[in-house]
């Protein structure tokens, strides 16, 4: 299921753009009820068809989006551990690194559920040493796990952590390698972390990017360097790259190239 429905798509584009209903009514050339209600529940396809142009998204993919489903990722080596934040879930991502090392990018909402989750896993997953952890950003929904894992963490990467990394900077992490690539936009200080050295290339997006979806975002220039962010550090990654966001399923490039209405190619 789906992070974000059309109605979530239609208000984050209103809000980033600072453009009142009554204005994409008039570019669109529908009645302004049609476009707030088309921003708070399910609305026909024609008016979405008919909206998208006005809000800068692809009609075809804002159409498309209720029957969109993202394919499965394919990799045993990743874990979703998909954890509670209040009515919603959050995401936290566990992958095996090899020779015994594990990596966890974010740790969810509560103090204690990341932990909860990876004393769950089988034993030859807990037999790992130490645990590496990547922070995307850090809004509590993503940091809130710390204190639960405080003795497991080898190494804690992130804006601001107590080992800082930077967009360009690359960390080997056993037979992998993580490097640190640049999402405003969401969040002011935001990282997404591409991942070589796994069947296929892996990016984990954080908030910046989700199945169908972006991030919400001030109006504005946080808008724009969401949209500029991901369209240069992102969607230029190969069709086959696995994208773990930090809500909802996991997608690819090459699915969101095609069925995100933020992003999806001209037809």
């Amino acid at each position: 299921m789906l992070y974000d429905t059309t109605a979530d798509v239609i208000r984050k584009a209103l809000r980033g753009l600072d453009m009142a209903p009554s204005r994409a009514a008039a570019l669109c050339g529908l009645p302004e009820r049609e476009v707030i209600l088309a921003s708070r529940e399910p609305a026909d396809l024609d008016i979405l068809i008919r909206l998208a142009p006005a809000l800068g998204l692809a009609p075809p993919a804002l159409a498309g989006l209720p029957d969109y489903q993202p394919p499965a990722c394919p990799l045993e080596e990743i874990t979703r551990l998909e954890l509670i934040f209040g009515d919603e879930t959050v995401n936290a991502w566990l992958i095996d690194a090899g020779l015994g090392e594990r990596i966890l990018f974010d740790t969810g909402d509560g103090s204690i559920d990341a932990r909860a989750r990876l004393d769950d896993l089988p034993r030859p997953v807990l037999a790992d040493p130490g645990l590496d952890v990547f922070i995307t950003h850090n809004h509590g929904d993503h940091t809130g796990g710390l204190p639960g894992l405080k003795d497991l963490i080898r190494h804690l990467r992130g804006p601001g952590r107590a080992d800082p990394i930077q967009a360009g900077d690359r960390v080997v992490c056993s037979k992998l390698t993580i490097r640190a690539i640049d999402l405003p936009g969401h969040c002011d200080r935001a990282l997404g972390y591409v991942i070589e050295g796994l069947p296929v290339p892996v990016c984990v997006t954080g908030d910046a990017l989700f199945a169908g979806s972006i991030g919400g975002c001030a109006p504005g220039e946080p808008y724009r360097q969401a949209l500029e962010s991901l369209r240069k550090e992102v969607m230029t990654l190969p069709d086959e790259t696995i994208l773990l966001p930090g809500h909802g399923p996991a997608t690819t490039v090459g699915s969101e190239r095609k069925a995100n209405p933020f992003l999806a190619r001209p037809v």
